[in-house]
Formats: C-alpha cells, sequence, structure tokens
C-alpha cells in the first residue's frame, strides 16, 4: 500500500483550520481494504453558521474580496491552477485514497481541474451587460452582478473535478462559498482549501465544512443568509434539497443529478469501435458516473457479435489495487458495493443473460467484476434503475422510431450518445432524443467551453461553459433618465 501523507483533517473556515463546535470527528474509509484513513472534524449546524458568517463578512460591499478587480479574482485562479499542477501528483494519491480510483486517473482528473480554473479566469472580466434601447426619455442598461452567497454540496465519485467545477464560476462571478465535501471524501478537499489560502484568496472568501447531509447538508440548505445552493448527487438528495431551499428565503438552485443514459448503436457501426466506445462509457469510474451510458442498444443486425466483444473486453478489463497499473478500483464503499451487488443479482433473477462478470472480487475491499448482462428488456430493474456500478445492459432493437422511443422512455435525461456512420440518423437522433448532452460516435467527451447538464430528473441549471457562470450572477437592470432634446 502507498504512503499517503494525510495534512489536513480540521475545518477550514474564513482560511484558518479549526476543529468541529461539538469537537466531534468522524471516520473516513479506505475502499481497498476497509480500513479507516483518519478521522476528520464533523461539521453540523453551529460550524455552518460560523461558516456562513465568515462567507457573509467576506461578500459585504467593502470587503477585500469585493473591492478586487475582476481580472484580479481571474489571477487569483490562475494561480490555484498552477499550484494544483504543482501538486498535482500528491493530490491524486490523496484522491485514491480517499476515493479508490486508480491513480493515474485521479491524477489526470486533477490535472485536467486545472485547466477548468483557467477557463474561468478569463471569464472573469468578460462578465458583460447590454444597453437596451427603451421606450421613452430614459437610456437603460443591465449590469450582471454575483449572487451572493453560495452553499455548493459535493458527490464522492469525482471529488476534485466536482470542487473545481463548483468554485471556478462562482468565483469568477465573484461570489463567496461554503462548500460541503462528500462525508466519503473529504480530504481532497481540504487539501485543496490550502491551496486556496496559499493562492491568496482573501478569508472567508472559501470556507470548507466536512459533515454528513442530514446535518451539516441540510444547515447549509436551509440557511437564511446562503443566497444559492448547488448540489451534485442523486435524485432523491436532489428532490430534499429542492423542496427545501426555498422554505426560507427562496434562494436558487443549480442540481446536477442522476441518469440512465441510453448508447445507442446501428447496424452500420464498427463492431470492435463501438463496443470500445460503449464499454468506457458504462464501465468509466468503475461505474460510478452520473452520465454512466449503462443502457447499451444494438441494432439487431449487428447484436449477437456486439454482445460476443463487450463480453470479451469485460472479461480483459483489470480490477485491483488503484495504485498499480489497473484500469479498475473499489466501489466507494460498504454501501454501495452491495447496493450493486443487489442489481446484479436482480438482474440474474429477472431472466436478463450475465455473459461476463457478475460477482465480487477478492474478500477484502469492496471490488465488483466487471459485469455484461444480454437480452435485457424494459421492465427489468436493472433497465429502469441507476445502479452506479460497473453493469452494462444491453438491449435489441430494430428500427430508428422503436429505439427513439425505448431511450427517452426514463424519468432521466442526463447524456444520451449513437453510434452510426449516417449523419441523418445522427442528427435525427439529437433532435429528438431529450438529454442535457448527446455525444455522437464518441461519448462522454467533456470540455471546460461546453456546458454539462440534464433534462427531467436529472437536474436543473448546467455547469461548465457560458452557462455555468450564468449561474452564480443576478442580472440588475438600471435607468436613467435622458431627455431626447436635452434644453441647454
Amino acid at each position: 500500500m502507498v504512503k499517503v501523507d494525510v495534512k489536513y483533517t480540521k475545518l477550514f473556515i474564513n482560511n484558518e483550520w479549526v476543529d468541529a463546535v461539538s469537537k466531534k470527528t468522524f471516520p473516513t474509509i479506505n475502499p481497498q481494504d476497509e480500513s479507516i484513513i483518519t478521522h476528520v472534524a464533523e461539521g453540523d449546524k453551529a460550524d455552518v453558521d460560523i461558516a456562513v458568517d465568515a462567507a457573509v463578512k467576506a461578500f459585504h460591499r467593502y470587503s477585500e474580496w469585493r473591492k478586487l478587480d475582476a481580472s484580479q479574482r481571474g489571477r487569483l485562479l490562475l494561480k490555484l491552477a498552477d499550484l494544483i499542477e504543482r501538486d498535482v501528483e500528491y493530490l491524486g494519491q490523496l484522491e485514491t485514497l480517499d476515493n479508490g480510483k486508480p491513480v493515474a486517473n485521479a491524477t489526470r482528473e486533477a490535472g485536467g481541474s486545472a485547466r477548468i480554473l483557467r477557463y474561468y479566469a478569463g471569464k472573469a472580466d468578460k462578465i458583460l451587460g447590454n444597453t437596451i434601447p427603451a421606450d421613452g426619455e430614459v437610456l437603460s442598461m443591465t449590469i450582471k452582478e454575483p449572487v451572493g452567497v453560495c452553499g455548493q454540496i459535493l458527490p464522492w465519485n469525482y471529488p476534485i473535478p466536482m470542487f473545481i467545477w463548483k468554485i471556478a464560476p462562482a468565483l469568477a462571478a465573484g461570489c463567496t462559498l461554503v462548500i460541503k465535501p462528500a462525508e466519503q471524501t473529504p480530504l481532497t478537499a481540504l487539501a485543496l482549501a490550502a491551496l486556496v489560502k496559499e493562492a491568496g484568496f482573501p478569508p472567508g472568501v472559501v470556507n470548507v465544512v466536512p459533515g454528513y447531509g442530514p446535518t451539516a447538508g441540510a444547515a447549509l440548505t436551509n440557511h437564511p443568509r446562503v443566497d444559492k445552493i448547488a448540489f451534485t448527487g442523486s435524485t432523491e438528495v436532489g428532490r430534499i434539497i429542492m423542496s427545501a431551499a426555498p422554505s426560507v428565503n427562496l434562494k436558487r438552485v443549480t442540481l446536477e443529478l442522476g441518469g440512465k443514459s441510453p448508447l445507442v448503436i446501428f447496424n452500420d457501426a464498427d463492431v470492435e469501435k463501438a463496443a470500445e466506445i460503449a464499454h468506457r462509457a458504462a464501465f468509466s469510474n468503475a461505474g460510478q458516473c452520473c452520465v454512466a451510458a449503462t443502457r447499451t442498444y444494438v441494432q439487431s443486425g449487428i447484436y449477437d457479435a456486439f454482445v460476443a466483444k463487450a463480453a470479451e473486453i469485460a472479461k480483459k478489463r483489470t480490477v485491483g489495487n488503484p495504485y498499480t497499473d489497473v484500469q479498475q478500483g473499489p466501489q466507494i464503499d460498504q454501501e454501495m458495493f452491495s447496493k450493486v451487488m443487489g442489481y446484479i443479482k436482480a438482474g440474474k433473477e429477472q431472466g436478463a443473460r450475465c455473459v461476463a462478470g457478475g460477482d465480487r472480487v477478492g474478500k477484502v475491499g469492496f471490488f465488483v467484476q466487471p459485469t455484461v448482462f444480454a437480452d435485457v428488456k424494459e421492465d427489468m430493474k436493472i433497465a429502469r434503475e441507476e445502479i452506479f456500478g460497473p453493469v452494462q445492459s444491453i438491449f435489441k432493437f430494430d428500427t430508428f422510431e422503436e429505439v427513439v422511443d425505448r431511450a427517452n422512455d426514463s424519468n432521466y435525461g442526463l447524456g444520451a450518445g449513437v453510434i452510426t456512420n449516417d449523419i441523418t440518423v445522427a442528427l435525427s437522433f439529437v433532435k429528438h432524443v431529450r438529454a442535457g448532452s448527446i455525444w455522437v460516435n464518441t461519448y462522454e467527451h467533456l470540455a471546460a467551453q461546453a456546458p454539462f447538464g440534464g433534462f427531467k430528473e436529472s437536474g436543473i441549471g448546467r455547469e461548465l461553459g457560458e452557462e455555468g457562470i450564468l449561474q452564480y450572477l443576478e442580472n440588475k437592470t438600471v435607468t436613467i433618465s435622458v431627455p431626447k432634446q436635452p434644453a441647454f
């Protein structure tokens, strides 16, 4: 086992490391061997109140933060990006310790997060209003201003990228933040907080309060001086936040939630290439991905050949110690491991044909075999519910109209994909499938410049791109009396 130095375990409030008011701590678990890595300060309502006070003070109209030029905010983001690149190896190793993903993937994700910061650094001084030719003897214009104090609640599946996805547009806009990392993966959020301070962000601008959802998360969501909540996680918790957020002050909400994304492969596709794309789409991050394409629809003409190839690829997928050269580490914890194994059991019991995997790997740690089911029917549990594990379900279809209807027959609408050499088929699919992101002849290609978010129960609002920063801005209309003919 690689030895990783855990440097930060306290709350980060007002640029200081502090114990929880209650002095309580909670364990964070290594999913590789189920051991306790360390204990982290457990924030709750009292700590959230202190963090929000710091963020409110930092947002005061004459604070150091509010008096910065927009370009200076951008330079701070650039400095943070440089520090992440400096520490990228350490951040990747720490992420793997707490999350279990292969260290090569964790390190690459940390490096990619620096690019997100640089994109929004460039946006900071390009937040533009408009002049409006309003009727009457007036000059009207709009000014975009930061929303204010934002609560940001993070998931455990991509801890470093999600931290950066949340803070980069919010800080570029000029907001102040209270962040609650997932209780399963608090360590890299705290390490990033240390870099925020080193980069030179003023006290109170970024605060990190680890804790549990029903305590720290609920306190943040219900706080009367929090102006906006941004959450990434399950649709179930998203509904709770959606109902709670407006109960006190009608705060704005951005939600990036679950998915059950379809990837549709037509007869004219190259079977081997399509199977590789579909494999990555389903099994990336051990299937712990909101946009994972776990519904693989294959046209009848190539169905049998595709199933054979998909099973072959899955059986070769390497699973094990994430500090070695493997493709897949463990699931995040016992709860998710048991949930995934329960779905695999349900797939077998309901008549899906298991052509690869179907069991755990080893006896210690939360490792699951890459599992492929063929001949899946729409009424099966594995076809309807988000599994969040390394399970691919393959369906057969005959016609375009049929598969579009089946692809849309879901409460989710986060992502979708199509593999075909026919541009008419591809564009028709793009037009008629209801999802926030649709990929053609690729899958899950994300970029800082392109917005990401879902339709239906997959969320509200967008992250990344121009849309991402707009979520943290208010639009103020200013109208000034100006006579059409001045009386000089």
